[in-house]
């Protein structure tokens, strides 16, 4: 089966017609305003209701979100599925109030560090945010993925983090992923899509 592929932070026609055209499984829209790859709600939901049905699924990431924040978002946009930053029983809350299938965010220095069991319905595996960091996530830095080959992993999961074309391969190779979630691995620029590094990225991580 080949490896799905995640293109995380769309904001404009150009990049969602890329990830598409590339064959990617999903696309991401952050609704995280201290991120260089925020979306407003009328432009996520302008470029979300274009997508055909045979699009990518259409996930929203989400950093502790209230419920008025997911109301307000979910009202407007239309959403496949959920990324959430937040602890593991809020994450658990979210899934069961919103009805939407939910993937738990998971910074991870050790191999300790990775779940046994949860509770939602997927997982993004990534480094853990740098210190100081003003933004969760792996912030384009990528983790030992040797930590991750072999684990019994309670649901599917998709590694993340300092992801491109050049290393995306070697990084299923040695963490057993058969998902990735990429971002500033296919940018020209903070929040600015590459049509030509998205093609190139879903290239490889599938050849």
């Amino acid at each position: 089966m080949p490896v799905r592929v995640k293109i995380c932070g769309i904001r404009d026609h150009a990049g969602l017609d890329a990830a598409t055209q590339a064959g990617a499984d999903w696309v991401g829209f952050v609704f995280f305003s201290r991120s260089p790859r925020h979306v407003t709600m009328e432009a996520a939901s302008s470029l979300a209701r274009d997508m055909a049905a045979d699009s990518p699924k259409r996930i929203g990431l989400f950093v502790r979100p209230t419920d008025d924040d997911m109301r307000r978002v979910l009202d407007h946009v239309p959403l496949d599925g959920l990324q959430i930053y937040d602890d593991a029983g809020r994450t658990e809350v979210i899934r069961t109030r919103f009805g939407l299938p939910v993937w738990g965010a998971v910074g991870i220095a050790s191999r300790r560090d990775l779940p046994e069991t949860c509770a939602v319905d997927g997982l993004v595996i990534e480094s853990r945010a740098p210190a100081g960091s003003d933004r969760p996530g792996g912030n384009a830095h990528a983790f030992d993925w040797t930590l991750t080959n072999g684990w019994q992993a309670p649901v599917p999961w998709l590694l993340a983090g300092g992801l491109n074309s050049d290393n995306v391969q070697r990084a299923v190779r040695q963490s057993g992923a058969r998902a990735v979630d990429v971002s500033s691995g296919v940018e020209s620029a903070p929040g600015v899509k590459s049509p030509e590094l998205i093609r190139r990225f879903v290239q490889a991580a599938r050849a």
